[in-house]
């Protein structure tokens, strides 16, 4: 806990021997050198009251003119006359502006049965009609009227003249001067004489503190055109004596009241000049320390290693930033307060202002230590700017004008909303404003609150909507109104909820279908099996003849090939699906792929009752494929039209070529009746004899699918009736 407290009081220390150190350098440089000067009369300060007592005798003694006589010297010129009648705009203008500041004052007036009232009104509004058209039939009317204008601005202007007298009075007690005008000899002076012998005598170096000469290396002329005092009546004031240059003398008496200001100045400036540069070799000495201390002790390490640190790091970079700024900021006005510390004599004074510059100067001082490291990174870290309020702000604002239209919308209806909203304010100041506030609530107002509740109401049945399709339910679909990003979304919401339908049916569907696998994969399997099995305990009888154990044994024989082609089937159809196959391709021809197919079939097709007809080209057909695959195809399709055609029919075998395409048919008509969902037909174990009586095993369509599908063509399906199509397309290669 020592160790801890001792920590803390040496890095108090460290920042207030800093602080003290930084605020007394930039005092020095910042006191504009009036305490670098030798003496006071050197310091802007001086040259500030000699300037303000030369305005002040500027206008209390050279500028002798009265009152009357200044009011004597007033003109009116034409361009005067002119400006003031057309100040509020032409004749019919005003009598128009004047009419409507009355007439609703006289109406209200006639309301309350006050006709004594707007009596009142109606001769004040026609006395001032009469008086602007005076304005316009007469000059000397509206000259009359400037002149007195400018009469009462005189009196304005001797009456806050006269608020400056005891100041004047305060700086002639202080300082006497001889000056003469160089362009008329006039002399003006506060001594008791005018004698140049005497003059001298009066302002000498043994009776003044200091003498300003004029002219002077230094000083110059006098010069009157510098000397301005109260600003805003210059037309008024006489410019006899402009560009006036003076010489002779001005000089700050000895022997002063001590009481007077000019005097306290003088004065206290040694004393501040004193404070000053102790307190300058003082914060030099103390920056100095706290720079040894500082690297001593590793100030910089101990800071930027604070567990405070963390938390300042969770902070977004552009918050951080602006906190920075801000108490950075705060240090620089206090830092250039420091200036004026002489105003501060006390102790007190300068602990209080040297306090709260140590907190935040210190604060500045940290934050810019945890800063930099994460400023630094900042190009290999761009998810620190990502992160920054002003990211997250643009963000918003460019999500909420993805859709322009949109954004826009909102913004011109708050815009809207808002402009009603202010609208109403200035009717509790002004009830005439209501004249104009009531026709834009109804005209604009109103629709656009309808407006707002309209879509709001909309609004909430798309999330009603979205909420039962998420629970599982199924509202009628939402009334697409119109073409904004509402209906948009509402049609989106009617889409994706028929599309949940059509997953689900298909879901069922593919349910069914997986049940209907497993039950004829168990019926095709067993069959066979459970035959073998019922003649293998046959055969155990001893008693068995040689024909009948021949017998059995054929047909265990022909069970167990017949379990065998299912399995192999049932195995070549799952790594057909799966795609776990490889392709040997080569240039084949497919019109002679077709003629040796069927060429294998030749005895079984003229064994049956059904009549093939083959349509091929003239010239070979060539295709990059895998013979023996393909081959597998061929034999699947014309072994299910002889097994499954009805007797007596035709079968149909064709192929053809469309453009850079090979067209293969197939078509018989089926001796049994088949399902409209020509998609089942694909699917595994499925036949075209549901009662399953015949020997095939349900997987030829499958595979023959996709042996096609691995060769990127397409093998379709046509059901009309008991007219069974299958259509293989394949890419030719010429």
């Amino acid at each position: 806990m020592d160790t801890k407290w001792k920590n803390r009081i040496i890095l108090i220390s460290w920042l207030v021997l800093f602080t003290y150190g930084v605020s007394g350098i930039l005092t020095a440089l910042l006191n504009d050198q009036d305490y670098m000067k030798t003496s006071y009369f050197k310091t802007s300060q001086y040259r500030d009251t000699v300037g303000t007592y030369t305005s002040y005798l500027h206008a209390f003694e050279m500028d002798d003119q009265s009152k009357e006589d200044m009011k004597e010297d007033i003109t009116v010129s034409k361009e005067e006359i002119d400006e003031y009648r057309f100040m509020y705009g032409e004749l019919s203008e005003q009598i128009s502006s004047i009419e409507e500041q009355y007439v609703s004052r006289i109406q209200e007036a006639q309301a309350n049965n006050n006709q004594d009232q707007a009596n009142l009104y109606i001769k004040e509004r026609d006395a001032k009609i009469a008086d602007i058209t005076k304005n316009f039939e007469s000059d000397e009317y509206v000259e009359e009227k400037i002149r007195k204008e400018k009469e009462q601005r005189v009196d304005e202007y001797y009456k806050e003249l006269a608020t400056y007298r005891q100041d004047f009075g305060v700086y002639d007690e202080a300082f006497s001067y001889y000056l003469v005008n160089t362009s008329t000899g006039e002399i003006y002076t506060n001594l008791p004489t005018k004698d140049q012998e005497e003059v001298d005598k009066y302002i000498s170096s043994d009776n003044m503190l200091h003498i300003d000469q004029y002219p002077s290396k230094s000083n110059g002329y006098l010069d009157i055109a510098e000397l301005s005092f109260i600003y805003g009546y210059e037309d008024l004031i006489s410019h006899d004596q402009a560009n006036s240059l003076y010489e002779g003398k001005i000089g700050l008496r000895e022997g002063v009241s001590s009481s007077n200001a000019i005097m306290v100045s003088y004065q206290q400036y040694d004393l501040q000049r004193k404070l000053f540069w102790i307190y300058t070799i003082g914060s030099i000495v103390a920056l100095f320390a706290s720079l040894f201390i500082g690297r001593k002790i590793q100030i910089l390490n101990k800071i930027s290693s604070h567990k405070s640190r963390d938390i300042y790091n969770k902070l977004p970079l552009d918050l951080a930033v602006t906190l920075t700024g801000i108490t950075l900021l705060i240090s620089l006005v206090i830092i250039t307060d420091f200036p004026n510390l002489y105003i501060y004599y006390t102790f007190r004074d300068v602990l209080n202002q040297l306090f709260f510059m140590s907190v935040f100067l210190g604060l500045t001082i940290v934050q810019l230590i945890f800063l930099y490291p994460i400023v630094k990174d900042l190009s290999k870290n761009r998810e620190i700017l990502r992160k920054t309020i002003t990211a997250r702000l643009l963000k918003t604002i460019r999500e909420a004008f993805y859709n322009r239209r949109v954004g826009t919308q909102v913004l011109l209806i708050l815009g809207f909303v808002y402009l009603i909203g202010l609208g109403a304010g200035p009717i509790f100041i002004e009830p005439e404003f209501i004249i104009a506030y009531v026709p834009a609530f109804f005209i604009i107002g109103l629709p656009v609150f309808i407006l707002i509740l309209r879509k709001v109401g909309y609004f909430n049945k798309i999330t009603r909507n979205a909420r039962a399709l998420a629970s599982g339910q199924f509202e009628p679909d939402l009334k697409v109104a119109g073409k904004s990003v509402l209906a948009k979304l509402a049609e989106d919401i009617n889409t994706m909820k028929h599309g949940v339908k059509t997953s689900q049916k298909a879901q069922a569907k593919s349910e069914r279908l997986k049940t209907e696998l497993i039950t004829n994969v168990s019926h095709d399997l067993r069959t066979p099996l459970t035959s073998i099995i019922t003649y293998s305990e046959l055969l155990k009888n001893p008693e068995l003849t040689e024909d009948e154990r021949s017998t059995y044994i054929e047909i265990i024989d022909r069970k167990s090939k017949r379990l065998k082609v299912l399995i192999d089937d049932l195995f070549e159809a799952s790594k057909m699906a799966s795609g776990n196959i490889e392709l040997s391709k080569t240039k084949v021809d497919i019109v002679q792929l077709l003629q040796q197919s069927l060429a294998e079939y030749n005895e079984n097709i003229q064994a049956s009752t059904i009549q093939f007809r083959v349509t091929n080209p003239d010239l070979p057909v060539y295709a990059f494929i895998d013979g023996q695959k393909l081959w597998r195809v061929f034999d699947n399709l014309i072994g299910n039209i002889l097994k499954y055609s009805l007797e007596h029919t035709r079968a149909y075998i064709g192929i053809k070529e469309d453009n850079s395409q090979i067209i293969i048919s197939f078509k018989n008509i089926s001796k049994y009746e088949l399902s409209d969902d020509v998609d089942e037909l694909f699917e595994r174990f499925k036949r075209g004899d549901t009662s399953r009586h015949t020997d095939g095993s349900g997987l030829g369509l499958a595979i023959a699918k996709s042996i096609i599908d691995l060769h990127e063509g397409h093998l379709d399906i046509d059901v009309d009736g008991d007219l069974f199509k299958v259509t293989i397309v394949l890419e030719n290669i010429g």
